[in-house]
């Protein structure tokens, strides 16, 4: 090759050749523990901006955290899972992306960590769709009224405290009282209901969270429903995001026009989580040590649960948050706050619970405040009655303890209400369809149990059930479909006494 050729060939090389720069802000941990770290160098760092932790050993996978806090000269940021192998100097980058999860309807039916991980020993699951974690919650031009319901199976909460696709209803109470019980009967009742789950675990032990998901699968739940798990053993950062996640990937499914029930097992582990998150990042505490902004913290979770008009989809999101209180004390700094922001209350009591009334519902402090807009014509027609006899069988019952002899009129409503909270027992698992529903409530209502043993009631119940599944099946279709008239409440009336007869 002659000296010419070579210098051609250089010259060609030279004009083809091209400088590429990328510019990366990166600053270095100064001062790291428990999961916190602080960092210099990062000026243009924005809140909530994943970091990208690079360890001096060899053969770590990447660890990223999210900037909480933004300093004068330093940034405080909350790390993502392991820690250990981090220590001061370590390089930190900025990526330029804010925390996000990814979406996807592959997510559907998978056991995933706050991050979007799947951690059910399956396939990985591929998208390139991610959704901010944090999100301002949809406005009030967006949004419809709550209009139709969310039926749980259950028959205390259907009648007396019905829930609406859109709706936040808090269930709160002590510890063993339940409340997890509610929340999976009414996931587990969603079957063929169109509707898609999303279950948070925060802060639980993996063998309950484990049963959970197994009885899930027995039931054949898990074809809707997402599991997003933050256990008790992972760190504080995981559990105060696991709830947010949660609610990212259900509102992926909401802006499809779809609608998700998404349940917060529970909120107080968040808020401990936030507490100690908060804490370590030297912010300054409040009433019961919690942040200042510990309000603002479940105020915008659950403002994102919405109902949206049809210009907008006309997608749902339900919220299920649950809170555990201390003792029965609703009056707490996190219940109070939590109560303030939801549309109503379902709260599960201690008492109740021992005395085999389950689920342990108090009637008197458990409110919808949606109401009726959120149950089916005919539930709405029978119910109306039911809390108002439920709350004055409580008040005669506790005042009948002491009062030996009784008028008729008093007796004859003790002993109904007794009937009444019998029927409204129910085994978990085990979700009563609406239109059985209404026929049970109406016959009870109307005095067709009054002359059933209180033990025979749950019996007897099935049996009308069953007896007008076989005489008229078409009258249960007429209540499903939402219809009510005199001639419907005559047939009804008619077979409640032929099956008495």
């Amino acid at each position: 090759m002659s000296v010419n050729s070579i210098v051609e060939q250089l010259k060609k090389n030279i004009a083809a050749f091209e400088t590429k720069t990328e510019v990366e802000e990166v600053g270095a941990i100064i001062e790291i523990g428990d999961g916190i770290a602080k960092i210099s160098g990062l000026t243009e760092c924005q809140a909530s901006e994943i970091l990208e932790f690079t360890s001096a050993e060899k053969g770590v996978k990447k660890t990223f955290g999210v900037a909480l806090n933004l300093e004068a000269e330093t940034v405080g940021a909350m790390i993502l899972g392991e820690y250990k192998h981090l220590k001061e100097g370590d390089i930190v980058k900025r990526t330029g992306r804010i925390l996000s999860v990814p979406v996807a309807d592959e997510m559907i039916g998978r056991v995933v960590n706050p991050l979007g991980e799947p951690i059910d020993g399956g396939a990985p699951i591929k998208t390139n769709k991610y959704y901010p974690i944090e999100k301002i919650a949809s406005g009030v031009i967006t949004r419809e009224r709550v209009n139709s319901p969310v039926q749980t199976g259950i028959k205390a909460i259907d009648a007396m405290i019905p829930i609406g696709r859109g709706q936040r209803e808090l269930i709160i109470g002590d510890r063993q009282t339940g409340k997890t019980a509610v929340a999976i009967d009414a996931i587990i009742n969603q079957k063929g209901k169109n509707m898609i789950c999303v279950y948070v675990a925060i802060g639980q032990k993996e063998s309950k969270i484990a049963r959970i998901v197994a009885k899930l699968k027995e039931t054949g739940a898990m074809d809707y429903t997402i599991v997003v798990v933050a256990g008790a053993s992972d760190p504080a950062s995981l559990v105060y995001l696991a709830p947010y996640a949660g609610c990212a990937m259900g509102e992926f499914f909401m802006d499809q026009g779809k609608d998700v029930l998404c349940v917060y097992d529970d909120l107080s582990k968040q808020a401990w989580a936030y507490r100690e998150v908060s804490l370590l990042l030297r912010r300054p505490p409040g009433r019961e040590a919690y942040p200042g902004d510990v309000f603002y913290l479940h105020s915008r979770l659950l403002e994102r649960a919405c109902k949206l008009n049809k210009d907008f989809g006309g997608g749902s999101l339900t919220a299920l948050p649950i809170i555990e209180t201390q003792a029965g004390d609703v009056t707490a700094y996190i219940p109070t706050n939590v109560i303030s922001i939801t549309d109503g209350q379902i709260y599960l009591e201690t008492d109740l619970f021992y005395r085999g009334i389950r689920p342990a519902l108090n009637v008197g402090l458990s409110v919808s405040r949606v109401g009726g807009d959120a149950q089916i014509k005919p539930m709405k027609k029978v119910a109306g009655k039911l809390k108002l006899a439920m709350a004055q069988f409580r008040e005669l019952e506790a005042f009948a303890q002491f009062a030996s002899d009784l008028d008729p009129e008093t007796k004859k409503q003790i002993e109904r209400g007794t009937r009444i909270t019998e029927l409204l027992k129910q085994p978990q698992y085990s979700p009563a369809a609406v239109e059985d529903q209404v026929l049970a409530i109406y016959a009870v209502n109307n005095g067709y149990f009054d002359n059933v043993e209180v033990a025979k009631v749950a019996e007897t119940e099935k049996k009308l059930v069953e007896f007008t599944h076989r005489e008229n099946p078409e009258l249960l279709k007429k209540i499903v479909k939402g219809d009510w008239d005199e001639k419907i409440e005559g047939e009804i009336k008619k077979v409640c006494e032929e099956f008495v007869k």
